[in-house]
């Protein structure tokens, strides 16, 4: 079994996350292909996409949102993904037990006893009318029947686990604050969530792993599993096993992929990318070593913006007053340093809506 490298990985990812090259895709079908975009930062996705399209406009973004053509909802691993309508709907059910058991797993004391089937009726019948409503708001309107668990346990079981929704905009929109109000997904999008298989058969669990492979790949099951939050695709892998390559990585571990993904030459130049927080490239993986080093993998969970230089992350960055600093976490060459700026001018003009293109490259470390 052919054995690849991480560097071999690390240019398969950057392919397939549209990092390598800068993709000419519409925004809907880039969200699509990406298995959508993690986004409990509302303004992230934006960063995330100008990366990845050639010519990206916000505004194409935003009205995406508005015409709720993509939505923002709890998915994967219980964090907030911007997906589109059509994914979430066909996905959801498959999520449900997860959403649960992962709220469970936070406030297991608090919700004792508590009859999730009768709370997620309530909770329906309340959002039914199709009314945007804060958590807060939620838990008022429940809390007379439901006063057991306390107001957070209770609306983050209704939000997060038990009744399917979307964020309503304004949230979630181009230079736009806005907070999260809750509205269920089956008004939000005039349709109902597809229910899971009646036959036992697992289609979406298929479906979830060659687009998670066409998007990641070439990526072992854990993987898989640390990207969706679902313990159950066992059965699914081993359904589609028949159509993948496979491969081993430096650790030994197998590596399933669609045998027609691209897998680029590993000595293929990278680009300098600039990442949004909590970016797909990094948090798609149980083991991240493809492009970041361990002793630097914290950052990718604190919410630290990274900058990749030769396809890893080499550098973290921020934005004030307009101005882009890069602060470098090894050594830069001269040459480097000048891609890197280049591309911090061209964020910085993206970010100010072209106010601005000053970029501060930090001294590297000693």
């Amino acid at each position: 079994m052919t054995v690849l490298d991480n560097r071999a990985l690390n240019r398969a990812t950057l392919a397939r996350q549209l990092l390598l090259v800068r993709a000419g895709l519409p925004v809907v079908d880039a969200v699509a292909h990406l298995c959508g975009l993690q986004a409990q930062e509302p303004q992230e996705p934006f960063i995330g996409l100008w990366s990845r399209l050639t010519a990206f406009d916000p505004a194409v973004l935003s009205g995406l949102l508005t015409r709720r053509s993509v939505v923002r909802t709890h998915l994967m691993r219980r964090t907030v993904h911007l997906v589109t309508a059509d994914d979430v709907l066909a996905w959801r059910a498959r999520h449900d037990a997860m959403l649960r058991q992962r709220v469970i797993g936070v406030y297991r004391d608090e919700l004792e006893g508590v009859d999730l089937e009768e709370l997620a009726a309530d909770a329906r019948e309340l959002m039914s009318d199709g009314q945007p409503r804060t958590a807060a708001e939620i838990v008022r309107a429940l809390a007379g029947r439901w006063p057991g668990p306390g107001p957070r346990p209770l609306g983050e079981m209704v939000v997060a686990g038990l009744v399917p929704m979307a964020q309503a905009p304004p949230r979630g929109l181009w230079r736009t604050k806005g907070g999260v109000r809750n509205v269920a997904l089956s008004s939000w999008l005039g349709r109902p969530v597809d229910p899971p298989a009646s036959d036992g058969a697992d289609p979406v669990g298929r479906a979830l792993v060659r687009r998670y492979l066409a998007a990641y790949g070439p990526a072992a099951t854990a993987d898989l599993r640390a990207w969706s939050g679902l313990a159950g695709l066992p059965g699914a892998v081993s359904a589609v096993r028949g159509e993948l390559v496979r491969f081993r990585d430096e650790r030994g571990r197998e590596l399933l992929d669609l045998p027609d993904a691209p897998r680029p030459d590993p000595d293929t130049p990278a680009p300098v990318r600039f990442l949004p927080a909590f970016d797909n490239a990094i948090l798609g993986y149980q083991d991240r070593g493809r492009i970041i080093d361990d002793a630097h993998r914290g950052l990718s969970v604190a919410g630290e913006r990274v900058v990749l230089v030769g396809g890893r992350v080499a550098a973290t960055w921020t934005v004030t007053e307009g101005v882009v600093t890069v602060d470098p976490l090894r050594n830069f060459s001269r040459a480097d340093r000048a891609a890197v700026a280049d591309q911090g001018r061209e964020l910085a003009v993206f970010l100010s809506d072209g106010d601005s293109d000053r970029v501060r490259v930090a001294a590297s470390p000693r």
